[in-house]
C-alpha cells in the first residue's frame, strides 16, 4: 500500500505560492488546506496544477450547519479533491440535531461525489470516542478523518478504556491526521521526545490498525497528514511566548517516521 502524504499549510509563512512550492520541494503527494477565496479560486487552482499536487479541502460548519456544511462542499468540491475533511456540527447539539445534521450531510456528500471525512475534533459533534461511535452506529456509510489527539486529551487518558470505540473509528476512517497528543493536551512538544514515547507508539499503532483495514478492503493507497499546529497548540516558554519547537521541521520528522514505520 501508498501511503500518500500531504503537507498542511496550517501556520506555515510566506505567500501561498511559497508554501505551496516548498511542499513540492519537500517531495509532499498533496497539500492540505482550507479552500481559498473565490478572488483566489483560479490561482490557487493553478498553483496546485503548476507544481503537480493533490489537494484535500477543509470545510469548517457554523450558524445553520446542514446548510453551512452544504455550501462549503460544494465549493471545495470545484477544485477537485481527493477527499474533504470537515469539522462538523457541535459537541452542544442534541443527539437530534446531530442527527439531522448528518443526514443532510450524507445527501450532500451523495449528491457531490466527493469522500468526506469527518474529523473527531474537540467542539464537534466527534468529539469522543463514545459519542462519535453512536454516530458511526446510526450512520453506516460516514467515514471520519482520524485525530485521535483530541480523543486523548478530552478524555484525560490513553483511552485503554476505549478500545470497542477505536475500533469502530479505526474501520471507518479515510484519512489520518498525524499529530500525538497526550492526557492533558492536544498536541506533544516534540513527537520524537523520548518522554513522549508512550503516546508516539500508541498512535503508530493505530494509524497501523488504520492501514491495515484498508488493506483487508482492497484499498491501494492511504492518505497522511501530519499536522501539528503553530503556537497555541505548540508549547511556548514562558514571558517570550518563543515556539518550543520549529513547525516545518516537527511535521517533517512525524511524516518521515511515518514512511519509515509502514514503508512496507
Amino acid at each position: 500500500m501508498r501511503i500518500q502524504c500531504f503537507k498542511s499549510l496550517w501556520g506555515l509563512e510566506g505567500s501561498l505560492a511559497e508554501q505551496v512550492r516548498r511542499a513540492a520541494e519537500a517531495g509532499y503527494d498533496g497539500i492540505e488546506a482550507p479552500a481559498p477565496e473565490p478572488e483566489q479560486a483560479e490561482a490557487f487552482a493553478a498553483l496546485l496544477e503548476k507544481n503537480g499536487l493533490a489537494y484535500i479541502a477543509q470545510i469548517f460548519t457554523a450558524g445553520d450547519h446542514a446548510d453551512s456544511f452544504a455550501k462549503q462542499a460544494a465549493y471545495a468540491a470545484g477544485f477537485k479533491p481527493a477527499l474533504i475533511v470537515s469539522h462538523s456540527a457541535r459537541d452542544s447539539m442534541t443527539e437530534a440535531e446531530q442527527d439531522r445534521f448528518f443526514e443532510a450531510a450524507l445527501e450532500t456528500e451523495a449528491r457531490l461525489g466527493v469522500p468526506v471525512g469527518h474529523e473527531t475534533h474537540r467542539q464537534r459533534a466527534m468529539f469522543t470516542p463514545w459519542t462519535t461511535a453512536r454516530l458511526l452506529r446510526k450512520f453506516p456509510e460516514l467515514r471520519i478523518t482520524a485525530d485521535f489527539s483530541h480523543w486523548m486529551n478530552v478524555c484525560e487518558s490513553h483511552l485503554g478504556d476505549q478500545e470497542e470505540h477505536l475500533t469502530l473509528a479505526i474501520e471507518r476512517a479515510v484519512h489520518i491526521h498525524g499529530r500525538i497528543g497526550y492526557p492533558e493536551g492536544p498536541q506533544v512538544p516534540h513527537p520524537a521526545a523520548p518522554e513522549y514515547r508512550t503516546e508516539l507508539e500508541l498512535y503508530l499503532g493505530w494509524w497501523g490498525r488504520i492501514l491495515d483495514e484498508k488493506r483487508r478492503n482492497g484499498t491501494g493507497q492511504a492518505t497522511f497528514t501530519a499536522e501539528f499546529g503553530p503556537p497555541g497548540y505548540m508549547h511556548t516558554l514562558p514571558f517570550t511566548n518563543a515556539p518550543v519547537a520549529d513547525l516545518w521541521e516537527v511535521n517533517q520528522w512525524m511524516t518521515d517516521c511515518v514512511r519509515e514505520r509502514f514503508s512496507q
